[in-house]
């Protein structure tokens, strides 16, 4: 024991300036700093500065010392520099190109099941734009404006001025609907002088069928990163696709915020894998601390619950280095890209005070106060434990407080409906609420089915999924024991060593996919953030041999050589796992590639044409959001609502509309619909009479049960009012409902009646 604690010593007063000091462990570093700076503010500065220049001449160092260490064994191996390089070279260049045509063949996928379903090509525009539906048609309504004006700066101006939608009311539709994509869409289509090439539509949900083949390529790219080879990009791939029911929300919205989104953020996630990464060279490490900035801060401006999302992945690298299983000046690096790329959105937002309230910030900041704290615990002393525990009590409670104060002293609008859904479904609460029944009526913000579960265990990602996280599970633990007891981290981990969890990158993405994996227990629409990490984390797993050879380190094998097993393993199951999902599930994707799908709705068609040519410029039109949506897009006419969800007088102008369908008099509503000057009332016959799934969940019932006109007793509903259903009634005729509403137009799904602005009493 003498004899090592003596050259650990000559090497810690080293210092770092010759090979010794870069030879020295880590945790020697930081017994010196500590012990210089623990007394005095200087001694403290000059170690920190020591430490940072040691860094700087490690990373450099290592560069240098990295070809020789590659010369040394390749010549022990009898294999020449030469011949590694082209090796190396070429395993890169097959990966990239196995990347880049996974993504591109994945977006070609996407447009030829768009044409078979839609028949996109043989349409006309009216026809296409009505396979927009819902906020999807909002989307894309602005992006048509965008090109129609005069100049990008007058379309911009119109946008952020907008009074041409929503009827009594001026918004700001760029930053409360987040139209940075059609902004780019746009100038994107006009300076590239694509008007003469490809129609505006093509052009819009290219750019979005693009976006998905990056996200695929980013998936493979973060697989490979972790596995350490490019077969396990292409079992992800492979998975995401056959899982694209659960994997993306491309089929039902194409303009959707996360579709635009989600492949930045996984761009960012395969940075941020590869900036983890122990013993990375340093131009690696800049590139991937490049792309983790660009790419965190175009997700930010992508999607107005992406804050949300990075609040997860801090929550995820705060555990990762509060168990020292990551570099901390690393960690801290990401806590600063949060912070600028907050300060930069708030700017450029026009001042969202969302962002200042957000969680993320106040978290972040947290940490970044709480510190200094945080590099005097890692002394391995029974007290340092001791204060670790409360250290993360420490950070939990500065965010609580510190986003109670912001949400004090900040001019922000909370959304009530939102922390009101929050304690419905926690069982906290209990509401009548028409938005509020609506919104847990939603499938996407229920628990998930068992039709999910089954789905992912016929392609067989579930089973191998929960195979791999407890492997790393149980080794992470294993790490998290060791480093308790004082143990420290190995600087380079060998394969025969076993220890998967020892690599930051990997216990990061265990605790990512655990975080999201409980929110889309939750919400089933988590889900389309949860799974495609499940199968990343599948698809290094079995292709990992790390994690075989973890497996076999707890089995103690001998008869088998473990290394040459686990070497075996790792090729071998994917290639079953690829032979068996091909032989299954190709089929399936041929014949959804090549069967003609038929949507064609003409009654919306029909309505939709007459509206243009019948209705007045000037007319405003009532009805369910999600019609006003098309009509907005088809049409151009001004609508009193739209089918947004993130503000508090959209939702209410949705519940005051609503009532058309409920049991109220023709007079009450006449009152809402003229106090939103609706000149035009929409009836849609299949909510009028809906026969849905789920009794309680349908429109009707809900207003019922919202206007009291519903009494449940020993589970028995009763209802009564002195009124039908208004969207009955004003079917019969009859006064006084022609008093106050005229039909102008019917079809098989919808009734249009004009508001009369001079109300007739006559029977």
């Amino acid at each position: 024991m003498r004899e090592r604690s003596r050259p650990r010593g000559r090497r810690e007063a080293g210092g770092g300036g010759g090979t010794g000091g870069a030879e020295a462990s880590p945790r020697g570093e930081r017994r010196g700093d500590l012990a210089e700076g623990g007394s005095h503010g200087p001694a403290m500065e000059e170690g920190a500065a020591d430490l940072r220049q040691r860094k700087k001449q490690n990373c450099s160092e290592s560069d240098k010392m990295a070809p020789e260490q590659r010369n040394k064994e390749n010549s022990k191996l009898g294999r020449s520099p030469k011949y590694m390089l082209i090796q190396r070279f070429a395993k890169l260049f097959f990966g990239c190109l196995a990347a880049v045509t996974s993504g591109m063949m994945y977006a070609v996928y996407l447009s030829t099941y768009h044409e078979r379903k839609f028949w996109f090509s043989s349409r006309q525009e009216l026809e296409r734009e009505i396979t927009f539906q819902g906020d999807s048609a909002i989307y894309y309504s602005f992006y048509k404006e965008l090109l129609k004006a005069p100049s990008f700066e007058r379309g911009v101006y119109e946008l952020t001025h907008n009074n041409k939608t929503v009827s009594l009311k001026t918004i700001n539709a760029v930053q409360q609907m987040t139209l940075y994509p059609e902004l780019i869409a746009s100038v994107l289509y006009q300076a590239s002088g694509s008007e003469e090439v490809i129609e505006p539509v093509y052009f819009y949900i290219g750019i979005v069928f693009g976006l998905q083949g990056i996200y695929v390529t980013a998936l493979f790219v973060t697989s490979w990163v972790m596995s350490g080879t490019w077969l396990a990009g292409m079992l992800t791939v492979a998975w995401f696709i056959i899982n694209r029911t659960d994997t993306t929300r491309i089929d039902y919205s194409i303009p959707s915020r996360e579709n635009w989104a989600l492949p930045y953020f996984a761009c960012q996630v395969a940075a941020l894998t590869g900036y983890l990464k122990k013993n990375l060279n340093c131009s690696a490490e800049k590139f991937c601390y490049l792309l983790v900035n660009a790419s965190t801060y175009t997700f930010m401006m992508m999607w107005e619950y992406s804050h949300y999302l990075l609040f997860v992945q801090a929550v995820s690298l705060f555990l990762l280095d509060s168990f020292a299983l990551a570099q901390t000046e690393k960690v801290h690096e990401v806590y600063k890209i949060y912070l600028f790329s907050l300060f930069l959105g708030y700017l450029l937002q026009f001042e969202n005070s969302a962002l200042l309230v957000s969680p993320l910030l106040s978290f972040v900041a947290a940490l970044m106060l709480s510190k200094c704290l945080q590099m005097n615990m890692k002394k391995g002393t029974f007290m340092s434990r001791l204060l670790k525990v409360m250290y993360i009590y420490l950070v939990l409670t500065v965010a609580v407080t510190l986003n109670f104060l912001l949400k004090m002293f900040v001019p922000y609008k909370e959304n009530e409906h939102l922390l009101k859904f929050i304690e419905v479904k926690l069982g906290l609460n209990t509401t009548k609420n028409f938005t509020m029944n609506w919104l847990l009526c939603q499938e996407s913000l229920q628990a998930p089915s068992q039709d999910f579960f089954l789905r992912l265990t016929q392609s067989s990602l579930l089973p191998f999924y929960i195979l791999v996280l407890i492997i790393c599970l149980f080794s992470v633990t294993q790490v998290i024991f060791r480093r308790i007891c004082g143990e420290p981290l190995k600087e380079a981990v060998k394969l025969e060593d076993g220890r998967i969890g020892e690599r930051p990158e990997i216990v990061y993405h265990v605790i990512h996919t655990i975080l999201l994996g409980c929110l889309a227990m939750c919400l089933e629409g988590m889900k389309y953030l949860w799974t495609p990490y499940v199968c990343m984390l599948a698809a290094f797993g079995v292709c990992s041999p790390e994690l075989w050879m973890t497996l076999f380190k707890w089995l103690r094998l001998k008869a088998v050589h473990p290394i040459l097993l686990a070497l075996i393993l790792s090729m071998a199951v994917p290639t079953i796992i690829g032979f068996s999902l091909w032989k299954e599930f190709f089929p399936r994707i041929m014949t959804e590639l090549t069967e003609l799908q038929e949507f064609y709705d003409p009654d919306t068609v029909e309505l939709m044409t007459w509206i243009k040519r019948q209705a007045p410029v000037a007319a405003v039109f009532a009805g369910s959001p999600q019609l006003m949506g098309v009509i907005k897009l088809c049409t151009g006419w001004m609508v009193s609502s739209l089918p947004l969800y993130n503000d508090d007088d959209l939702l209410k102008r949705n519940e005051n509309i609503y009532q058309i369908y409920s049991k109220r008099s023709a007079e009450d509503i006449y009152k809402i619909l003229t106090s939103y000057k609706a000149n035009f009332l929409v009836i849609e016959d299949s909510i009028c009479n809906e026969v849905g799934p789920v009794r309680g969940c349908r429109v009707k019932d809900l207003l019922d049960i919202a206007n009291g006109h519903v009494v449940c007793e020993e589970d028995d509903n009763y209802a009564y009012s002195k009124y039908g259903r208004f969207c009955h009634e004003i079917k019969m005729n009859y006064s006084p409902y022609v008093n106050y509403f005229t039909r102008v137009y019917w079809n098989r799904s919808y009734f249009v009646y004009r508001i009369n602005t001079v109300i007739s009493f006559q029977s």
